[in-house]
């Protein structure tokens, strides 16, 4: 029997009553519970605190994750990063025989040397990396020592909602003879993070990540780490920190893979290779929109539109259930998983997760669509250069009638552009692809062949117009005076607002019974938040838009919005777009948090306009890139393009996936201090394959475009929605 399984399990209350026995004579209903609880979260700690050690590191980056140094735009701040720490951090013993977990945050510098001081033990022993558990950001060290005391362990099963918590940490008291840190709090949540963490209340920051998470009697639950659902990476997640959500990685999951990580195998989580059709990961069906080429789901031999009606005999009623079930496992753990497919339901026994995918690429045919064009079919606007479209002889005016693979007996109908992209995106570039097409001229049908690629960086210099038939509204519903346009939302209440008496775009002529245009300063009076709007005067609700949505540059705080959208007026105005720009509540700059807040008034434009979602992009320069880049990430369900200006990842890059495509425009001055993590990432974008067009700006350093570089940035724009 172990060390945990002699451990008696007593409640805050028993463990009050006993202290206050031990204190004196004093009957049990006259104890000062304040000293109690005192007296009881002491000893809880010092029952955990031999195995709690201090970890200090040398050299590495000074900021990780941010921006690096520099200002955030003109006149603004240093860009926001995460500094490198000067001070300690924790550990927690796991081995007799030297081996120490901590969070991986502690090394996101990547620091040139790492020391370990362990209680009771004067000298600062050197530590190794062994290896890293990289779904749940903890890292294994190894300093040369024996018989080193382990932690109690809470078991998993045993853990409640409400149970009391202590966060342990070793970097404020810099001798490690002392009691560690405290921090106290409740469980407020379990099995969060699909499935990987417990959730606290504890103050949880640098202070204490890689410390222990224990019970009231002392025995660790977790390893305190910062993580997110959304993002991942050695720093996801640190933005919540003191924030009243912490994550703990249960210590009994650490111990179950100890063996592992001791042979210095990097852990990765495992994956079966899909994506959702819906982005209601909630409330729809788990019908798969999409499938990674060369993964598990792809060599078992899933299918788009399968549905998900069990993994290892669990019943799956949404995606988000795939995902609670998927999250905690591993590369290599095995699952069954059960589909219906048609009126048949077939099981896949035994499907291996793999630790990676193979990047899914782009196909690209080469055309541009006619938009807003109710008759069947794909009118096609613009032939690119050098194109498969070109290649095989189609010109614009042609119409897209069917397609299929090249091997296929017979092509599927196509009528309208989500159709054509839905079908190109299930294939991949080398593909031969039979198309039928109605001549412009004469209306002659004919069947033309064309091999898909990739696609390309190359930006047209010109567009023709018309780019719209304008008919976007024709056979719509209509509610009220108001319609709104195909793939869009739904309406969003809200009040109207007049514009502001001094609006710089603002005809004083027009008619008042006509929808709101020029500048417009608007108010979302439920969540405080303020935001601009510019829709160009000539605005038609027969006409699908795009949307820019402008993220402005730390220390900006929105006071931009007039000049920027004086400086896309003309295009809003001949390209059909629409310009927003949310304002930070930070005046650091934006802050990843801020995500949800944004795409509610996102949302809500969406929703009061007619829009094209194929040309839904976030923009950005500086912090503003930054937090482009971010919602690009996480809120895929809204956006298809991303430009960014002098900006760097905060995260890693998500996968590209076939059914939320994502391009990319990023631009960087040549003399930007920030070039060479620009350039990094825009490496990281092209590991995972991404479309991606990357400028360096000549002799420029933090400045916006010139007219150069806007030039085209205008032309990618209005190019976004290519087949």
């Amino acid at each position: 029997m172990t060390r945990t399984d002699l451990t008696p399990r007593m409640s805050w209350a028993a463990i009050a009553v006993t202290f206050a026995w031990l204190a004196g004579p004093a009957r049990a209903d006259e104890v000062d519970r304040n000293a109690a609880t005192e007296m009881a979260t002491k000893a809880a700690a010092a029952r955990a605190a031999p195995s709690v050690v201090k970890i200090e590191t040398a050299g590495g980056l000074e900021v990780v994750g941010g921006g690096g140094k520099g200002p955030g735009g003109p006149g603004g701040p240093p860009t926001p990063g995460i500094a490198r720490g000067t001070g300690a951090t924790t550990g927690l013993i796991v081995d007799p025989d030297g081996f120490v977990v901590t969070s991986s945050f502690n090394f996101a510098n990547k620091p040139t040397d790492i020391f370990v001081t362990i209680p009771g033990r004067p000298t600062r022993l050197v530590a190794k990396i062994v290896a890293t558990d990289q779904t749940r950001m903890l890292t294994l060290l190894k300093v040369d020592a024996k018989d080193l005391p382990l932690p109690p362990v809470f078991a998993k099963q045993d853990v409640r909602v409400g149970q009391w918590a202590l966060a342990l940490g070793r970097t404020l008291d810099p001798n490690t003879d002392h009691p560690p840190s405290v921090s106290a709090g409740i469980i407020s949540a379990t099995n969060r993070l699909w499935g990987k963490a417990f959730q606290t209340d504890a103050k949880v920051s640098p202070a204490n990540y890689g410390g222990p998470l224990v019970s009231i009697d002392g025995r660790v639950f977790g390893v305190l780490v910062p993580a997110s659902a959304r993002a991942e990476g050695e720093t996801a997640g640190f933005e919540w920190y003191d924030s009243g959500i912490g994550f703990a990685i249960p210590l009994e999951d650490i111990r179950a893979k100890l063996p592992a990580l001791k042979q210095g195998k990097d852990l990765r989580r495992g994956l079966l290779g899909i994506n959702p059709q819906s982005p209601d990961a909630y409330n729809s069906q788990p019908v798969i929109g999409a499938i990674q080429p060369d993964s598990a789901a792809d060599r078992a031999g899933l299918k788009v539109g399968d549905r998900i009606v069990a993994i290892d005999g669990k019943p799956v009623p949404n995606f988000s259930t795939v995902q609670h079930i998927l999250g905690p496992k591993y590369e290599g753990d095995v699952v069954k998983v059960k589909v219906a497919r048609g009126d048949k339901e077939t099981e896949f026994p035994s499907i291996a997760l793999l630790g990676t995918a193979t990047a899914y690429v782009n196909a690209f045919l080469g055309i541009l669509p006619m938009r807003d064009d109710p008759t069947p079919g794909v009118q096609i606007r613009f032939v690119y250069p050098k194109s498969p479209a070109e290649a095989a002889g189609l010109k614009a005016g042609d119409r897209i009638m069917k397609l299929g693979r090249a091997d296929a007996m017979a092509l599927a109908a196509v009528r309208t552009r989500q159709q054509l992209t839905a079908a190109l995106a299930q294939l991949l570039p080398g593909t031969a692809v039979k198309i039928e097409v109605k001549r412009k001229e004469g209306e002659k049908v004919e069947t033309v062949t064309a091999k898909l690629t990739t696609v390309p960086d190359a930006v047209p210099e010109k567009l023709p117009m018309p780019s719209s038939a304008g008919k976007a509204l024709e056979g719509q519903p209509k509610k009220g005076k108001e319609v709104f346009a195909p793939m869009a939302p739904p309406p969003t209440e809200c009040g109207e607002e007049a514009a502001p008496p001094d609006d710089p775009f603002k005809d004083p002529k027009k008619d008042k019974e006509k929808i709101e245009t020029g500048y417009l300063e608007r108010t979302d009076e439920g969540l405080g938040r303020k935001y601009w709007l510019y829709v160009p005067d000539n605005y038609d609700a027969n006409v699908s838009h795009g949307l820019i949505v402008w993220f402005h540059p730390a220390g900006q705080g929105g006071k931009d919005g007039e000049k920027m959208a004086r400086t896309f007026r003309e295009f809003c105005e001949e390209h059909h777009f629409i310009m927003m720009g949310p304002k930070s509540n930070n005046a650091e700059g934006w802050v990843p948090s801020e995500t949800e807040l944004v795409m509610a008034d996102v949302k809500r434009v969406l929703g009061q306009y007619t829009f094209d979602r194929a040309r839904v992009v976030a923009h950005g320069m500086g912090n503003g890139g930054q937090m482009a880049f971010y919602v690009g990430f996480n809120a895929r369900d809204v956006f298809r393009g991303v430009a960014t200006i002098g900006s760097v990842l905060g995260t890693l890059p998500k996968d590209n996936v076939a059914n939320q495509p994502v391009s990319f425009f990023v631009a960087v001055g040549d003399k930007d201090p920030l070039l060479k993590d620009v350039e990094a990432s825009k490496g990281a974008l092209e590991e995972k394959r991404f479309p991606l067009v990357y400028r360096v700006v000549k002799e420029t350093g933090k400045e916006y475009f010139d007219v150069k570089a806007f030039a085209e940035l205008l032309n990618w724009l209005d190019s976004l929605d290519r087949i």
